[in-house]
This record gives structure tokens, sequence and C-alpha cells, in this order.
């Protein structure tokens, strides 16, 4: 793989700020999450070259990402890592400022673990990127996965409290930035039915303090401790009618994008109302229409049933009833 090109990037739709926009996602290669810890990720094991090394090489990947989509229209920024954009031992400030000033003029997203959320580094990078077009140029996302710390520390090992979250959400606000919560839909040891509660009260938890929700609803990823659980029958990931279920639910509108949807890795249900369901959860995270929702839980397939009963009857000591 040639260092200097991103682990991945693409150009597809999100919605900003009520409206759908050409969006670049790039995900880049750095030295690695300082964590790496997370039971249900695998982006812990990308780590390219040295802290010394960073700078030259985000500066590589950004130079190819201007040869190779420099031509194209997009609105929207979304930059990830293996760990966290905001964090000075991954990625350096020159490395940082680069990133901002490739991407002037764009509204930009920048994932980060809370304890790297500083008024000053955000606030500089806001500085770069701003030309006056958005009162709120940077957005910084956080993994926060859950508001039940017991569920954080337990089932996914994140290392970091929901009053760390706060803390963050302060800081990001107090440069100008607005905040995204990532939350986790099903981790590990949690049943179908503990699993939706805690994501519902999580919604009504974090919506104070995040500007924008997405929901994750859990995909198996290679080589993780998630995956050994899933491989010995003792994990299953989300029933999409749980996903239905949360996002009908939901006081505000909560974007979710189902990795793997349909698929035994993925969020599944039976096979056969899988695709129509995943679609409609799509159209709606990009156009907040909840008529497509509402027609989906409407889809006459005999495993809504299935899905009823292992909410009733599935318990910690025997999960999970299906796979």
């Amino acid at each position: 793989m040639d260092p200097e090109r991103p682990l991945a990037s693409w150009i597809g739709s999100d919605r900003l700020e009520d409206r759908v926009v050409p969006t670049l996602t790039l995900i880049l290669r750095t030295p690695g999450c300082s964590w790496r810890r997370c039971r249900m990720c695998s982006y812990r094991h990308e780590q390219h070259g040295t802290l010394e090394e960073a700078e030259r090489l985000v500066r590589g990947q950004l130079a190819w990402v201007e040869n190779e989509h420099g031509g194209r229209e997009y609105d929207y920024v979304k930059v990830f890592s293996s760990g966290s954009l905001l964090d000075p031992g991954e990625v350096p400030p020159p490395a940082l400022d680069a990133i901002g000033d490739a991407f002037r003029g764009k509204t930009l997203l920048v994932e980060s673990r809370p304890e790297f959320v500083d008024r000053e580094r955000v606030a500089g990078l806001a500085a770069r990127v701003d030309t006056g077009r958005s009162a709120n140029p940077v957005q910084v996302a956080i993994g926060l996965e859950t508001t039940n710390d017991m569920v954080r520390e337990k089932s996914i090992d994140k290392g970091f409290s929901f009053s760390m979250y706060l803390n963050a959400v302060r800081e990001a606000r107090a440069a100008g930035a607005r905040v995204k919560a990532y939350l986790l839909h099903k981790p590990l040891f949690l049943t179908e039915s503990e699993a939706l509660m805690d994501m519902e009260r999580s919604i009504t938890d974090v919506s104070p303090h995040a500007d924008l929700i997405s929901m994750n609803p859990c995909t198996v990823q290679r080589n993780t401790e998630l995956e050994r659980h899933w491989r010995q029958g003792a994990y299953r990931p989300p029933y999409l009618w749980s996903v239905l279920s949360i996002l009908l639910g939901a006081q505000r509108h909560v974007s979710a994008d189902p990795l793997g949807g349909g698929r035994r890795r993925g969020p599944h249900n039976c096979g056969a109302c899988d695709r129509e369901i995943v679609d409609a959860i799509r159209s709606y995270s990009l156009e907040a229409d909840r008529s497509r929702l509402v027609e989906a839980m409407a889809i006459p397939c005999d495993c809504k049933r299935e899905w009823e009963f292992v909410l009733e009857h599935e318990r910690p000591y025997c999960l999970p009833l299906t796979r």
C-alpha cells in the first residue's frame, strides 16, 4: 500500500444544516490510536509511521487527495484516523494545521476522544478553515457510544466517562465548534432489549449536549474481541427492527448508517426484509423523512415476531437466542 494514500477516501452525500450536500470522507494513515483497547474496533491495528514522520505522512495524503478529488465539488469534509485527529501525539500541530488549510472554506468534521478536545486547538483549526461561509466551520465528533458509564467501561472498554464527554463539549463549543455524538447500538454483553433501552436512554440524555447524533448499529469487525465472541456464538448484531424502533422513538433526528446491514456480521433480520429496511434507514438519515421509517416498520415479515420474542425472553445468561 502507498503510505501517502489515505486508508480510504470517497465522495458521497451527507446531511448538513438541513441540506443534503456532497461530502468528502477521508480515513488518514497516522501513527495510530493512543488507547487501542475498544472491544469492537479493528482500527487499533492501523499504525503507520512514527510521530516524527506523521506531518510528512499527512501532507503526502492531503496532496494525494487534492490530485484525486481536487476538481470535484463538495461542501462537507469528514476526516477520520484510527484514533484522534486532535491528539498531538498522533497528529502533530503542523499536520493538523495542514488539514485545516487543505479544506479552507468547507465545513470540516474531525473525530477525537474527549481528552484531546482543547478549545485553543479547536479554535486554531477553525481559524484556518473559516472564510465566513459558515457560522460553525468545524464540527468535533466524539465516539461517546453510550451515556451509561458502566456499559461504556464493561462492554466497550472506552476509557472515559460521560463527565469527560461533557467537558469536551464545553471546550468545543467555547471554540465555536458544533459537536457530534456517535452512539454504539448493541455492544458486547447486552441482550437485544437491554441494548435497545440503553440506546433510547442515551439519545435522550445526550440530546442537550450534542448538536448532531449518529447511531452506529454494531458491526463485527475482524481481529477484535467482539469477533471472538461472535465466532463462539456469544454475540449477535442487532436486529434492524430494533434500529427502526429506536429511530422512530427518538424525539429528534438521529442519523444511522447500518454498515454491513443484512449480513451476518452486520445488523440484520432474516434476509428477506433487510435490504428494504436498510434503504429506508439510509434515506431517513439523509432526508429526515419519518414516513420512510413508518413504512419500513410496517413491512409484513414473519421475522418481526421472532424479534418481539427475543426482546421479551432473551436473558444475559442465555444470549443470544438467535443468530
